[in-house]
């Protein structure tokens, strides 16, 4: 069995930090120094990197890091270019064993917020580390995809098993759960599940890992083929709209331009 420990970053990132027996793998290293200080603290032996996307916050450590530890770096084919240091370059339906730690991942191609963007799943444990594909309460913004790759993504990730732990890398519940009520706003079990990431958010406890079953039942990005988000977002467009990958565009674009309510 692995631990999984969250090392916050910048605003609002989380690094994900993997250990077992002394040895510890990191996923999007967007700062060097805060995983080491990690790996210091716990005396941990760093033997791998893991990378999700391109974006800054989440390599901008990597070359750092891999200087200071010789960890072996994983990353997407699709996105070499643009990510310096790679070792092994990964694909859909790639497995990546990490023998050190005694944990094997699956590789998944979830397209969307970047071209490249992969997600690695952990089947024993269930364990899901997505990246900016899927937010508690969200997904990420579309800045080099298509809806149609995202929607497709964002449905296969929602297809694993409900018990999954999801760790995205970034803190928006809030933000998220603001925007997913002004969507629905007579969910009652939705503004309930609201207030509670406004409580723990206002004791500095952190929202994500959160179980898979309740992104599926809370999450608007999730949710484009059932009638109630169809209604709401046809309402806020003003036509008429029923395919499901058009629900979510909109969606999205809803979500682009909302003014959260909170802090």
């Amino acid at each position: 069995m692995i631990t999984v420990t969250a090392l916050p970053a910048f605003s609002d990132n989380y690094l994900w930090l993997l250990e077992h027996d002394g040895r510890a793998a990191v996923v999007d290293p967007g700062d060097a120094a805060v995983v080491q200080a990690a790996l210091a603290a716990r005396q941990l032996e760093l033997a791998a990197i893991l990378i999700t996307h391109h974006h800054p916050d989440h390599i901008g450590g990597l070359v750092a890091l891999a200087a200071a530890t010789g960890a072996r770096v994983y990353g997407p084919r699709a996105e070499q270019a643009r990510i310096p240091g790679l070792d092994v370059l990964l694909d859909d339906g790639d497995a990546v064993q990490l023998d050190a730690l005694g944990v094997q991942l699956q590789v998944l191609a979830v397209p969307g917020h970047t071209l490249g963007h992969i997600a690695y799943f952990e089947a024993r444990q269930r364990l899901l580390f997505c990246g900016d594909t899927l937010f508690i309460g969200g997904c990420g913004r579309l800045f080099e995809g298509t809806p149609e790759q995202m929607h497709e993504s964002l449905s296969r990730l929602a297809a694993l098993p409900g018990d999954t732990a999801v760790y995205c890398a970034h803190e928006y519940t809030a933000s998220n759960y603001d925007f997913a009520t002004a969507v629905e706003p007579d969910n009652a079990r939705l503004s309930e599940a609201f207030a509670q990431v406004q409580a723990r958010r206002a004791q500095g406890v952190a929202t994500v890992p959160g179980p898979l079953a309740q992104e599926r039942e809370f999450n608007p990005f999730l949710r484009s083929a059932d009638p109630a988000i169809a209604r709401a977002v046809a309402a806020h467009e003003g036509r008429e709209i029923n395919d499901p990958v058009a629900v979510f565009a909109a969606l999205r674009r809803w979500k682009d331009g909302h003014r959260p309510r909170i802090r």
